[in-house]
């Protein structure tokens, strides 16, 4: 499909501890199989969203080595196995301080980890509700804003009249613009790329680096930094126009006008 660049598996190599609204009886370790699945030849990028703390660095290093990019998410890791899992090559963090062990001054878990490394990439749902922002600004006052990437974390409601969707068998809606289940688990976004846009410029943060966040950042996380991420000669011609008020004007894919 013209635009889609890839795969994201964010599961079932999670932690059940952390699971938020993925179905945990699902969820088990990566072995032979899932590994040679993940690195089977393939025409886009794949990532894999796991939790270091049930999977073995061996296993993470495969996967690495094999071009899979790997983030830390839905985890309870220490800090320690955070930052293993960092050193075997896992190259980000999936939307930064939610479904992760959080930073506590004895024991500075996942969100630690990160805070404290330059290198790794960090994802961030600034949504409004996902994210107070006072924890925004204090990771980005922490580490490169190079390194951080917009996350829409996107469902099925997103640019659709319905606001309602099933997911595993469960009913889920929105409220207050977020996804949830009818306990209030959260299910993910009513978000679309530009508003969280908007959203993380509100912050405070340059227009400049909230359009970065959501687009070079994200390219070169991929390594596509060559293809996408930028308007720039010899790249394909996907963009977004947005006007003054950062409202959708236009999106155009391979060169072609969509919406």
């Amino acid at each position: 499909m013209p635009g889609v660049v890839g795969i994201h598996v964010e599961g079932p190599f999670l932690n059940p501890a952390r699971k938020g609204i993925h179905d945990a009886g699902h969820f088990r370790a990566l072995d032979d199989s899932a590994i040679e699945l993940l690195t089977r030849p393939r025409k886009g990028v794949v990532m894999v969203t796991l939790a270091p703390e049930r999977n073995d660095v061996a296993a993470i290093a495969r996967l690495v080595a094999a071009g899979v990019i790997v983030s830390i998410g839905h985890s309870d890791a220490t800090y320690e196995q955070a930052r293993a899992a960092m050193d075997a090559g896992a190259r980000g963090v999936t939307h930064l301080y939610n479904a992760m062990s959080p930073l506590r001054h004895r024991d500075p878990g996942v969100v630690g980890a990160v805070l404290e490394d330059a290198k790794v990439y960090a994802g961030l749902i600034v949504d409004g509700a996902h994210l107070h922002p006072a924890a925004i600004r204090v990771a980005l006052a922490a580490r490169p804003i190079d390194r951080f990437m917009l996350v829409t974390d996107a469902m099925p409601t997103v640019g659709a009249a319905t606001k309602s969707f099933v997911l595993n068998g469960q009913p889920i809606h929105v409220e207050n613009g977020v996804c949830v289940d009818a306990n209030g688990t959260l299910a993910g976004c009513d978000l679309d790329m530009a508003q969280a846009v908007a959203n993380t410029h509100a912050l405070g943060v340059a227009f400049e680096d909230a359009v970065a966040m959501a687009s070079a950042n994200p390219a070169a996380f991929l390594r596509l930094s060559h293809r996408i991420g930028s308007i720039d000669i010899g790249h394909g011609a996907d963009f977004v126009w947005l006007d003054s008020d950062l409202r959708v004007r236009g999106t155009w894919i391979a060169g072609k006008r969509i919406v």
